[in-house]
């Protein structure tokens, strides 16, 4: 495998406030890998995230990853003034790329998330689901070589929640892009990802294989004790 992303002894501090997101972090992602991070709140999985997006810069350590990343945040962080078509087409337009262009790929991943339907629609029109899938579609509109997910499903109900992840995988496959993304959930990441790191005080303290076959059963035998497995190394 490929090497897409990599930490070599990452800290980020953030001397203002005397804290210490990450320290010392070695990390490798591979090239179209569905990598999740996973811990308790303010072990650092977003900091590591934003380190990828480069929205932060690490305070020591060397990061090596590929430019072309974009991040789908948990809101959507849709604009309310633009339609989905506005929305998923704005960074493209603002790198003024070929009216053409613009259209083919606008319209290639609006299908993909099945919103064509709702292109002239506006944001306050759109249940939540539809609206994360919306961002996601814009995140994709670039063509990124790293796709970074930052809790994107947390404030969506159960029902819902199994249909993005559905949507998520089945962009996965048809892309082939390296995902990163933040779960608070255990059984999302055991159900999703291909490798799961999991977090503590800053630093990774395993990261895990996940060798289940897809589609992915919760209540299957192997499903449960990966998932205590991960839950033993996040409580000891």
């Amino acid at each position: 495998m490929t090497e897409i992303i990599s930490f070599k002894n990452v800290s980020r501090i953030y001397k203002a406030a005397k804290v210490t997101a990450i320290s010392d972090v070695n990390l490798s992602i591979n090239e179209g890998e569905f990598f999740c991070l996973v811990g308790p709140s303010g072990c650092g999985k977003s900091t590591i995230l934003r380190l990828i997006g480069g929205i932060e810069l690490p305070t020591s350590g060397k990061i090596e990853k590929p430019e072309e990343v974009s991040m789908v945040f948990q809101t959507g962080a849709l604009l309310p003034w633009m339609s989905v078509e506005e929305n998923v087409s704005l960074v493209n337009r603002v790198k003024h790329l070929p009216t053409r262009e613009i259209e083919q790929q606008t319209a290639k991943y609006l299908q993909m998330v099945d919103l064509e339907a709702f292109r002239f629609r506006y944001p306050r029109e759109l249940s939540g689901g539809q609206r994360q899938r919306v961002g996601i579609a814009r995140a994709l509109a670039v063509e990124p070589k790293v796709l970074l997910l930052d809790e994107p499903f947390s404030a969506l109900d159960p029902v819902t929640t199994d249909e993005m992840h559905n949507y998520l995988l089945k962009i996965w496959q048809e892309t082939g892009k390296t995902i990163v993304m933040v779960s608070h959930s255990l059984e999302e990441a055991v159900l999703l990802s291909d490798r799961i790191a999991v977090m503590k005080q800053g630093g990774i303290k395993e990261i895990i294989e996940v060798k289940l076959k897809r589609p992915r059963k919760e209540d299957s035998r192997e499903f449960l004790k990966l998932f205590e497995e991960i839950k033993k190394l996040l409580e000891g």
